[in-house]
Formats: structure tokens, sequence, C-alpha cells
């Protein structure tokens, strides 16, 4: 079997190399070609048509196994990004001869216009060999080309060089492109792998820094992100769905992200989410303080300052970080200072001492609120609850210190990040969780913080996460917040209640698998697996549940729903687990909540009924503006679950007293 990505590849490449620029009719014209990387025998197709950009090529490729062996040298395909036109592509010949496509003649190292159909199979002769040439198309939100030929000065690739050693860095050149067929052409100033269990697996994750602030596909223009291989999450959707659910119940410094496509040196290496980079400056994802605000002007240490810190088991020699008197890690994100740099034992003081108060205040009985902000901690409990996640409280657990609104300094629970290991997703490890005495964790039923880090004969758990949510605090606020901001959130996710001003921050599930589904087919295709091993659960079936507002119960489905061992299958299980644990969350906590009451009809909550209301429920109609949670529910008059013309209409004839019994006199409470 031939090794796909080989460290031996061909001569030394100029990495300043960028797309090629538009030439005038005086001019000769320019071919377009790969010329931002070192090409093999084989044809090559780009990301848009008719375009002299040199980066945003992809060899066609062969299926291949874990060790990027191929399944069938002879079985080809062409992975295409989502801007790839619908029934035409231009296709490079680096052989040295011509070879013809869908009956298409492309000369030796000259580029064609050929015609395609996606999923279709065209015979194709090269080099004395009979291939079979299949074209699959992508609906991510992206595209990302990243190349780089000599990675190292000696000859080796980027993917080689860095996948070696997660210390190792790069620069690149790159495109970044949507589906509207836009290229970006910023250089890479520095690529570099990331994760720390996630670090060992084939398919890996990396940091990437651009030369200048680049938007990808409508994200806030940032020069950091990091691109997220989602390995062990076969519905690759777990960290999109909690990002922007976190966006959604109004969490501080949401992470915001894409489905992409990421190519490198021609190679398509799967489907991936591209994220905010968890960074401080005024660019950056946590942009209300910059870097060197812990300094003064002459360069002495601040009294008090902000800063980010990650509650981090696997923190080592590399890492900047103190550990706590709970014996927690504690990374310093920012500032991030060097050895020798002025400060770097000082914040790193400061750092613990704070850290330490917060956590003795972390009691069922203590101050919560005196160091820290209570919204975002509970909403970072019920985040990590709601999830199950496994690694809730052991790493990539933020807190950012900064000031609140009246000037005082306190610890907010943000930013989330790094939900692979969520949703009914993992196993977890069997003999941790008996200790737990946890026998439902893979089920969307049982609670999961307070338990967690809480062994056989401990008397209580150092888990941040375990602690805070059982602060008396959080406990009183953490229904409040579930009803009136989570459950609206997953309602509109699951399509049950839609709400416009939602979906800005949180799409519905059918809007997500719309995004996903077209990558995550050619990700599995290009040859990673569905069932990365013995840590995934099983995820074959589930009776679903959900929560009925009339009975205040959880109703379960009577028979177990089945779920296809395909990308379909294993993103229907995720979807369905995200739902049905809310369901059970909703039932643990309607005992202890007030639920809000809306007056049917009162859509503008003035105790009135008139023809205000009326308009109002047609303006909503019109998209003309946005309802809120309160006066979706009371638009809906006639109950039917709908926002239509008939509420407007049933309001009207109230009005006019042409009806009665359209209960919207009725008041009803709001859960959800």
């Amino acid at each position: 079997m031939k090794k796909i990505i080989s460290s031996a590849l061909a001569a030394l490449m100029l990495i300043s190399v960028v797309s090629a620029a538009p030439v005038s009719a005086e001019d000769e014209q320019i071919d377009p070609a790969p010329s931002a990387f070192n090409t093999e025998p084989g044809l090559y197709v780009h990301a848009t048509l008719n375009s002299d950009d040199a980066d945003a090529w992809q060899e066609w490729q062969s299926e291949h196994d874990e060790d990027f062996y191929e399944a069938d040298p002879l079985e080809k395909y062409f992975f295409l990004p989502s801007s790839a036109d619908d029934s035409s592509v231009d296709i490079y010949n680096a052989y040295d001869h011509d070879v013809t496509v869908n009956g298409v003649n492309v000369s030796s190292k000259k580029t064609a216009a050929v015609n395609y159909e996606v999923n279709t199979s065209y015979e194709v002769s090269a080099e004395g060999k009979n291939f079979k040439l299949t074209f699959m198309k992508s609906s991510a939100e992206a595209a990302v080309y990243i190349n780089n030929s000599d990675a190292d000065g000696e000859g080796t690739d980027l993917m080689s060089y860095l996948n070696s050693d997660k210390s190792l860095s790069a620069k690149a050149t790159g495109a970044i492109v949507t589906p509207d067929g836009k290229i970006n052409n910023t250089v890479i100033k520095k690529i570099k792998g990331r994760g720390n269990t996630s670090w060992d697996k084939p398919k890996k994750g990396y940091n990437i820094t651009y030369d200048k602030k680049v938007s990808i596909a409508g994200m806030a223009s940032s020069k950091k992100y990091s691109i997220l291989p989602n390995y062990q999450d076969d519905s690759l959707s777990r960290n999109r769905f909690l990002y922007d659910l976190s966006d959604a119940v109004g969490m501080p410094y949401a992470s915001d992200s894409r489905f992409v496509d990421f190519y490198v040196n021609g190679f398509y290496w799967g489907s991936y989410l591209m994220a905010e980079k968890v960074e401080v400056g005024s660019s950056s994802l946590v942009s209300d303080f910059e870097e060197t605000d812990y300094l003064n002007e002459d360069g002495t240490i601040k009294e008090d300052f902000p800063f980010v810190c990650e509650v981090d088991a696997s923190a080592g020699s590399d890492d900047y970080y103190v550990v706590s008197s709970s014996g927690n890690k504690i990374t310093i994100k920012a500032p991030e200072i060097e050895p020798g740099e002025p400060g770097y034992n000082e914040v790193k003081a400061y750092v613990l001492a704070k850290f330490n108060n917060f956590y003795n205040t972390t009691v069922p009985r203590g101050d919560i609120g005196s160091v820290a902000d209570i919204d975002s901690l509970t909403k970072l409990f019920l985040i990590n609850e709601f999830g199950k996640n496994w690694d809730s409280g052991v790493s990539s657990t933020f807190f950012t210190y900064k000031q609140d609104e009246n000037g005082q300094y306190k610890f907010y629970g943000s930013p989330v990040w790094d939900y692979d290991n969520s949703l009914g997703n993992a196993n977890g490890i069997a003999s941790e969780i008996r200790s737990y005495g946890i026998s439902d964790y893979t089920q969307y039923t049982g609670w999961w913080c307070r338990y967690k880090g809480k062994g056989s004969g401990k008397r209580a758990s150092t888990n941040i996460i375990n602690r805070i949510c059982q602060n008396r605090d959080i406990i009183a606020a953490a229904p409040k917040i579930w009803f009136e901001c989570f459950v609206p959130a997953i309602n509109h996710f699951t399509g049950e209640k839609l709400n416009e001003g939602i979906n800005a921050d949180f799409y519905t599930c059918d809007k997500y698998y719309s995004l996903v589904k077209g990558s995550a087919e050619m990700n599995y295709k290009s040859g990673w697996l569905l069932y990365t091993g013995s840590w995934i659960a099983d995820h074959s079936s589930l009776r679903k549940a959900y929560f009925d507002p009339e009975t205040l119960t959880m109703v379960t489905d009577s028979n177990n729903t089945s779920y296809s061992n395909n990308f379909d299958g294993m993103y229907s299980y995720c979807a369905d687990w995200l739902s049905s644990r809310a369901a059970w969350i909703s039932s643990q906590y309607v005992s202890s909540y007030t639920p809000k009451v809306a007056l049917m009809g009162d859509i503008n909550k003035d105790t009135c009924i008139n023809i205000v209301d009326a308009s109002l429920v047609q303006r909503f109609i019109a998209d003309m503006v946005l309802a809120d949670n309160e006066s979706a529910f009371a638009s809906d008059v006639n109950n039917d679950g709908k926002i239509t013309i008939d509420d407007s209409t049933a309001i009207q004839k109230y009005i006019a007293k042409f009806a009665t019994g359209y209960g919207i006199t009725n008041t009803k409470h709001i859960y959800g």
C-alpha cells in the first residue's frame, strides 16, 4: 500500500508564494495551477471556477486508514468545498501526459473545466492504470487551505512536521474560501498543534495565527483561531451545539465557530470546526482587556488586574500555571508571561491568591457572590450538567477575573470550551464512575456535576464545578436560569418553539444538519471512523423523552428509537439525547421554579388586549419585529404551537365581541 502523507516530498517551495495577481488583457494569461505547494503526478481540483489562485487546490485521493494508507489506490475522490460550482470544476493535470475526464481532455501541466455530477463516478486512465473518480461536495460554511511543502527548511511537508511534535510551529500560505466563492489569501504567521489527550489521535487540532485579522464565514475578524478535529464525536457537532447554546443563554465570551473543510498541501484532512481561540485582546474572544493590563505605565505590577485562567489537570512543564491550595492546577492563559519577564512570579502569586479565595467561597453556604458572578457561574454549571461533560471541572474549565459593572473584580464562568465528550458521547472510565455511585452516566437521566470527583471514601470533591453547583446561591439561581434562558433556546433548537431572536446565536437542529451534512459525508468517506474505540458510548438506540408543561413531568416514549451507524444516525442520536436531557432537567427543576404568567392575547404585556396586540402578531408573522419569549407565548392564542394570522384574527374578533371562547382572556404559565 502507498502511504498518502509522505515526509519525503520533493523540492523546496517558497512559502511566501501567494495567489497570483490578476493579469491585464495585454499580459500573457496565467494557466491556473496549484503552485503554492509541491505537486505529485495526479489530478487536482480548485475550490472555485476561473480562478488564478494558487492555494485552494485538492489532489484526488483515496480512502485511507488511520495510518494514512490507501484502501484502494485506484478509487479516487475529489472532496469539493461548498464554494465549488454545482456542475463544473477546474481540474489541473500534474501527469506528464494528457488525461481525459468525463470526455474533456486535460493536457499535461494544464487546467481545464470539466462537467461533473455529485456522487457520480467517472473512469480515468493515467500512467497505464484505470481509476474510478467520484466527486463529493460539502455543505460547510467555509473551506480552509494551508500550504507549506518545506516546513523545516529541509523539505519536510507541513503536516509531517507539525504532527511529529506539538511544540513545533511553522509559517504557511493559505486560502479561506466561502460558499459564495470569495477567496481570502491571508498568510499564516503561525500554525501549531493543540490539545491534550486529543493530540494523540490521528486527526489532530491546531492553533492558527494569521498575519492579519480575517473573518471566517461571518465571524468577527481576528488573527487567532483554533481548528478542532472533533475526532471522537461522530456527530461532529457537540462542540458547536454547546458553544452556540452558551452564546444564546448570555454567557460572556462564547466562542463563535463554523463548520469548515480543511485542506493542507492538497490533501483533504476532513471536516473541522473553526473556532475563535481563547485569547485576550481587543480583537480576540476576551476583548475587554489586553494582555498587558497587569502593568502600570512604569512597568511595575498593578495592585489589581484582570486575568484568564483554566482549571487543567494536564498542565505541565510547558505551561504557565500554579497549583492551588486544593491541589487544582490552574493555567494562566492571560497574561501569559515567559520566565524572566517582568511580573512572572508576581502574576502567579496574584492568580493563586485570588483563585484560592474564590475556591474557599464555593462551600455550600459560602458567600460566592462576593467574589464571583452568580449568573455566569450558574450557566457554566448548567452547560456542564446539561451535557454531562466528562471533563467538567477537570480540564478546559475557564474563568475570567475582571471588573463588574460596579468596578469590583470578580470571577466569571467563561468562556466555555471543549465539549466533544458530552451529550451522551463518552463512556468515561468505568471504575471512576462506579466510585461516584453513578450507574447512568451515558443516559440522559441523572445528576452529574454534584458527583464528579467525589469518589468512594471522600467527604468532598475538589472538583470546582462540583463545588460550585452545591453552593446555595447557585442552587437558588439554577431553576430560573434554566427555564428562562436554557429552555427557550433548546425549544428553538428542536423546532418546538421557533424564536428568531435566539436564532441569531443558536440555530435549529435542521439548520445545523444542513450545514454539516455534506462535510460529514466527505469526512467519513475519506477514511475517518464513526466509532473510534471503547471510550465512545453506544449510540444505537434511545428511548426519547420530552417535558409536558401541562403535567409538569417528563414523558418517555414507549419504544426505543434505533439509529443507523452512519452520520445521519449519529447526528440524530446526539440531537435526541440533547432534547431528552433537557426534558429530564426540566422535570427536576420544575418544583423549584415560579413560572411567569402570560395573559393570552396581551402581546405587549400592558394587561390590555386591543388592536395593538393584533397588529403586533401580524408584525411578528411578517418578521418586522422580533418576539421575546413571553410575547411569543401570548401570541399563540389558539394554542396550536404556531403564530399565524389565525391568532391575530382571534384577537380582533375578541375585541369586536364577535366571538368568545378563543381563550385569550386565559392566563398560562410559561415553562420556556
